[in-house]
């Protein structure tokens, strides 16, 4: 979870709208001159009420991203799940590290001996095992880095 290592809820009510907005949004966001336009009309909302709605999602952490993915490998960068064994007490300020580096796509806390895991992106294949121990150097614990070896699509969608 990007930016804290609690898990975050909320009690914001969703509306009909908001679903079929959460719902819409999983299956991609049109590349056009206008593309919150495109889908406000796709309701009958206007552009503004779109982004507001969006941005509500965002702030509630209904959402916790909201932009484009990127193939970091296609375009010649690195990517690899990592994870950590962090002990309970030391969790908060050890993902405060880890998420204040540009490079860490997104971070997750798990039940699990390797309590937290986290996606390295670099700009550059090569720089994944630096990244690894700047994160190593800045924690003290050890990062379990473990690369790609074959790619499956998976297609998830979570029906709101």
């Amino acid at each position: 979870m990007r930016g804290s290592a609690e898990t975050q809820q909320t009690d914001l009510a969703l509306d009909a709208l908001d679903r079929q907005l959460l719902n819409r949004l999983q299956d991609g966001f049109p590349v056009c001159d206008r593309p919150y336009l495109a889908v406000a009309r796709e309701f009958s909302i206007d552009e503004d009420e779109l982004i507001a709605r969006i941005q509500r999602l965002l702030d509630t952490n209904v959402l916790t991203r909201f932009g484009p993915m990127y193939h970091a490998e296609r375009m010649g960068g690195g990517l690899s799940l990592a994870a950590m064994a962090v002990p309970v007490e030391d969790f908060e300020r050890v993902a405060l590290l880890v998420n204040s580096l540009p490079e860490i796509a997104h971070n997750y806390a798990r039940d699990h001996d390797f309590n937290m895991w986290f996606v390295i992106a670099t700009e550059d294949r090569d720089d994944v095992a630096a990244v690894v121990k700047k994160i190593q150097a800045l924690t003290g614990y050890t990062v379990y880095n473990m690369p790609k070896i074959e790619e499956f699509y998976v297609g998830l969608r979570f029906a709101v």
